[in-house]
Order: C-alpha cells, then structure tokens, then sequence
C-alpha cells in the first residue's frame, strides 16, 4: 500500500493540486477543506506517514489540528508540515514550537514541497540501530521510544531525530547549520532558530542539563 499522506487546505484549487500531483507520483491522498472535516474523515483511518496542514482554515485552524495531533495517541510522532504565508512569521515559530517538523511557505513550489516530504519520509525508515545510551537517557530508533531513568518521555519527531544526532556524535560539538542538515535533510538558511527551539523542548522534557551549549557554535550532549 503506497505512503498516505493527508491534506488540510482550505483553497480548493490548492487542495486538488496537491491531490492530483501527489498521487501521480505514488501517495494515496486523503484531503479535507477544514480541520471538523479532517477529524471526522480520519476516523478509522490508518495513521497517514505525512500531514500537510494550512495554518489559515476556517473553524479549527492548522495550529489546533497540530496541537490536537501532538496531544497523544499514534498521531503525536506523525511528522508534519505547515503551508504558511510569507508575512506569518510567529505562525511558524508556533507551529515549530507546537511540534511541527517542516513548514513551507506560500506561494510555494510542488517539488519543494514534495522534496521535504520525501526528506521526512527517509528520516520516518531509518528505524534500524541498536539501544543508545547517553547518561540517563535511553533512546530505542526502532521502536522510536526514549527513557530517562526507566521512565518513557514522549518526544516528536524532530525532537526525537535531534536527541538522536546529538547522542550519536556524544562529546561533539555541532554548529547549527550542522545540526539543520542532519536531522532537517534540508538547506535551512537562516533558519537556525529551528534548532534552538527543538533544544529547548528537549530541555523542558529532558532536564536543563541535557544538552549543552557551546558558545559560538552550536550544542552538544557530553
């Protein structure tokens, strides 16, 4: 069965562009105009590897279908992206912080789009790798679970990919831009608040003494 990927998108002709294109090149596509639409078609439904959300909808806007999706339950690991507008940037600093792992603003190109899709989708099959260890931390890639001292802490998508990077190259430090081309699959230009915003989550979930900051360059966990 081919990767689902669910759409929220209020426009019509933007909804079916997205349908059409991506089913011809392999997706099934389930796509609503509103977030009551979506909740209401996606009972029942299997967990869809990608949703692609509009922040503006009417009623139930793209932020709540994130927080809702990042709540609990299958959906809280499900990698997400947010259409935005140009001139919305603290939709997008929300969006992020909320637990979004891409954003793509309007008006944008297809194969943009569709190229952060398969960058998400190649992040979602690395589930091979052994148990990692980082002081009291416990990080499972194949079942996708972290533990600090025995107890499990959930973690999204980008926060569990960062966690991951930052164990496995333990005692290095990474800059930014590094740290964006490794766990984003993607050129971020100017877009290294990203990563300061996945650390602190990490912080607030994780402890303060988690992941260090190095001056100057970046982070790393010792």
């Amino acid at each position: 069965m081919p990767n689902a990927i669910v759409v929220v998108e209020d426009d019509e002709s933007i909804r079916e562009m997205l349908r059409y294109y991506f089913q011809s090149v392999g997706y099934a596509v389930r796509a609503y105009e509103s977030g009551e639409a979506l909740f209401d078609g996606e009972a029942g439904e299997s967990q869809p590897a990608v949703y692609i959300l509009d922040i503006m909808l009417p009623g139930v806007d793209g932020l709540e279908i994130l927080r809702r999706l990042r709540s609990g339950g299958k959906s809280a690991d499900v990698p997400v992206i947010l259409l935005t507008a140009r001139t919305a940037e603290m939709d997008r600093v929300t969006g992020l912080e909320g637990g979004a792992d891409d954003y793509v603003v309007k008006p944008f190109g297809i194969m943009e789009l569709h190229a952060r899709v398969k960058a998400l989708l190649r992040r979602t099959r690395r589930r091979e790798g052994q148990i990692l260890t980082c002081g009291s931390l416990e990080i499972d890639p194949a079942a996708r679970e972290v533990r600090k001292n025995g107890v499990p802490v959930e973690l999204t998508f980008k926060e569990f990919e960062l966690l991951r990077l930052l164990c496995t190259r333990r005692g290095v430090a990474l800059t930014r831009d590094e740290i964006l081309q490794a766990v984003w699959d993607y050129d971020y230009t100017g877009e290294t608040r990203t990563v300061d915003m996945h650390v602190k989550a990490l912080r607030q979930k994780l402890g303060e003494d988690i992941i260090t900051t190095v001056r100057g360059v970046g982070y790393k966990i010792t």
